[in-house]
């Protein structure tokens, strides 16, 4: 298989696009997809990188798509009585002031992100977050992603944090979600609604282990990606 990492918008060493959208994103895949020959590739979207890969996915660009411990749609009416307080204090400055939002975000750095990480993980996660090969490719690709400055990452994360602009009834590509049954901090019910809402969608969760199944199951879910009928880019 061959795998391409794309950083983001303001991301690494992709240039900053002020005020991007799911749309903008959706539509630089596509326009890479095309000048690289891939077709509609397959895509893996992790964490917060799960609402761009189902945004490419709403409008045809992907083949299949893999969501593995993916940010929910926390926004949504139905978690507004089961986020933790802190979580929906900014989902709700996220919708009454978005700019605000995106400035409170815009305080974090490659440093504070390793330690929410570390924070909010098991057991099962940390043992693998520690490891010292690990840690240290980790938090590398960390400060990476940051080097550009935090602008980046802000604007992902309130778009990430309110209403997607696109309707998941209408993805009609294969999609598999991945969720570690310990993990708290992606989907207050482990991607379960938004499985319900993609016709054919399906629903895996991984026994023992919380945010980091993609590292501890990556063959399993990239295999069960490659048996779709898309290539894979």
């Amino acid at each position: 298989m061959r795998l391409i990492s794309l950083d983001r918008p303001g991301l690494g060493l992709s240039t900053p696009q002020p005020g991007k959208s799911f749309r903008d994103f959706a539509s630089d895949v596509d326009e890479f997809s095309a000048l690289r020959g891939l077709g509609r590739p397959a895509m893996v979207g992790n964490s917060q990188g799960a609402p761009f890969a189902l945004a490419c996915a709403a409008t045809g660009i992907t083949g299949a798509l893999a969501i593995v411990s993916g940010a929910d749609e926390v926004a949504a009416p139905w978690f507004a009585d089961t986020l933790p307080d802190q979580l929906r204090g900014l989902v709700d400055l996220t919708a009454s002031d978005p700019d605000e939002a995106e400035r409170f975000f815009a305080t974090l750095d490659a440093d504070t992100m390793w330690q929410m990480v570390i924070d909010s993980s098991p057991a099962s996660d940390l043992a693998v977050y520690r490891d010292p090969t690990f840690e240290c490719l980790y938090r590398r690709s960390l400060r990476e992603a940051f080097a550009p400055g935090p602008a980046g990452y802000a604007r992902d994360t309130v778009l990430a944090m309110g209403r997607w602009p696109f309707d998941l009834t209408t993805i009609t590509v294969p999609v598999d979600f991945w969720y570690g049954e310990q993990d708290t901090s992606h989907s207050p019910d482990l991607g379960s609604s938004l499985a319900d809402r993609i016709p054919g969608a399906r629903h895996h969760i991984v026994p023992g282990i919380g945010g980091a199944v993609l590292w501890t199951h990556a063959e399993a879910i990239l295999r069960t990606l490659l048996g779709h009928n898309e290539p894979l880019g």
